[in-house]
């Protein structure tokens, strides 16, 4: 038998995820981070002006970005402005 003051051990456990369909439906949009450039970025959180993302959604910036899963539409614009700059 254990006392209260034993130390309990514990298996590490596997969590596996499942993802959601990568489809987007227009009212996902207000659940996602979005990309904007780095010139809005005062002008958004700061200033409480509207910003347009690289997907074209504008709104005032007021959750925490880090909360959400980037939108794939702004990640696509963003790659191919990376590959049209390398090149």
């Amino acid at each position: 038998m254990t006392s209260p003051l034993t130390p309990l051990r514990t298996a590490p456990v596997e969590v596996l995820e499942e993802r959601p369909d990568a489809t987007i439906d227009e009212g996902d949009r207000e659940k996602m981070s979005h990309i904007i450039r780095k010139d809005d970025e005062m002008k958004g959180y700061a200033l409480g002006e509207e910003v347009e993302a690289l997907c074209g959604k504008r709104w005032v910036p007021t959750r925490d970005p880090q909360k959400f899963p980037v939108c794939p539409t702004c990640l696509e614009v963003l790659g191919q402005i990376r590959s049209a700059s390398a090149n």
